[in-house]
């Protein structure tokens, strides 16, 4: 994502290094855990939509508001966020709501074990369940403490990494299904960032299904704004208003006189309950 841990260089590094070929999934997402309880329903956008690390200013907010872009990423939490967010508060969610703006939440949460780097907080095999209960507790208090209500989705960002390496990729699924179930237990919506070449393949091809997120973010820079044209995985997965797409990153773009460097996304998902 954009900025919020390493730079984007060093994204595009490991993006690569830990393999750029797409590899078809199978299987459909399961949202489990979720009959048991009425849920609200589901707020969906399809459209353009864009994030940037730090929540922009309600002025720029509202003069990017043209109607090239219709939804915004925000980041709500997690120990590896990168950025400050001294605009993103309940009021200004209310604010760029009522404005018209559609918002995306998203939890910079632990990463993989055989992630290169130094994230602050790292998922290990004995503490990947417990984390990931914990952090979708403060995945859920962040969101709800900004006005975004029961029903929305969070998005976990998790970064590139080797999944061939099993005993990490093993940690990391443990992680979000812990993460995930525990989002469900809390009537909020699982969804998951990734890359299409490592952290989302994971996902997209995991045999079992239980507990993995029903909506899926994918990071490939082809610059190609769709969900479909370019869906790298099985045609029945992610079906019905639950797919993501950032498809370009570091677009430096102004309008009405604010100037944002972004990341672009193609957007077929939900997006958070909101006034």
């Amino acid at each position: 994502m954009a900025g919020h841990r390493q730079s984007k260089k060093r994204r595009y590094i490991t993006w690569a290094a830990a393999g750029a070929a797409v590899v078809a999934g199978a299987g459909l997402a399961a949202q489990s855990s979720m009959a048991a309880t009425t849920w609200p329903a589901q707020k969906t956008y399809t459209g353009r939509a864009f994030d940037t690390c730090a929540a922009p200013s309600l002025s720029a907010m509202k003069a990017w508001h043209t109607g090239f872009y219709g939804a915004a990423a925000v980041y709500v939490g997690g120990r590896n966020r990168g950025c400050a967010q001294p605009n993103l508060t309940a009021s200004w969610v209310k604010s760029v709501s009522t404005v018209g703006w559609k918002l995306i939440p998203l939890y910079v949460g632990a990463q993989p074990p055989c992630q290169s780097g130094s994230s602050p907080e790292k998922i290990t095999a004995t503490t990947a369940a417990s984390l990931g209960r914990t952090d979708a507790d403060d995945a859920v208090a962040k969101s709800s403490a900004l006005g975004m209500k029961a029903g929305s989705p969070i998005y976990l960002d998790m970064e590139s990494y080797d999944i061939t390496n099993t005993s990490c990729n093993n940690a990391v699924l443990t992680y979000v299904r812990a993460f995930d179930k525990e989002l469900r237990a809390k009537v909020y919506r699982a969804g998951y960032y990734g890359f299409t070449s490592s952290s989302a393949k994971a996902i997209a091809n995991a045999t079992d299904k239980t507990d993995l997120p029903g909506n899926l973010w994918y990071a490939l820079w082809d610059k190609q704004n769709t969900t479909t044209a370019d869906w790298p995985f099985g045609s029945t997965q992610f079906t019905g208003h639950s797919r993501g797409h950032q498809y370009l990153v570091n677009s430096k773009e102004t309008r009405n006189g604010y100037t944002i460097t972004v990341d672009r996304d193609a957007w077929d998902a939900p997006v958070a309950i909101t006034g």
